[in-house]
């Protein structure tokens, strides 16, 4: 399993400009081979800091998301906007266990 976590941050007052693309791009990539979870969140106390956690079978299908043309007016917009400090990783992992 992948694992992609991380942030990136963009002006609040941009953040309803978007929100349309967003929903689009999730809805999109959800339907994906391969996609087990992908979803954005604005962190509670920082509501311009937008958080990313995915989870893709295989390394293969996390490539071939990349290349989706649902991606490139989603990297387009968060140009346009001024999106930041991206820093998103992926990992590697097992199955997994409950905490």
């Amino acid at each position: 399993m992948i694992i992609v976590a991380g942030t990136f941050r963009i002006d609040e007052a941009k953040i309803d400009d978007l929100l349309p693309l967003a929903r689009a791009t999730l809805a999109a990539t959800r339907k994906e081979e391969g996609c087990i979870t992908y979803s954005y969140a604005f962190d509670i106390e920082d509501r311009g800091l937008i958080r990313v956690y995915e989870a893709w079978e295989s390394l293969s299908c996390l490539e071939a998301h990349f290349k989706q043309p649902h991606m490139q007016p989603w990297r387009a917009k968060l140009g346009e906007l001024g999106a930041s400090e991206r820093k998103i990783v992926r990992y590697e992992t097992g199955e997994g266990a409950p905490v």
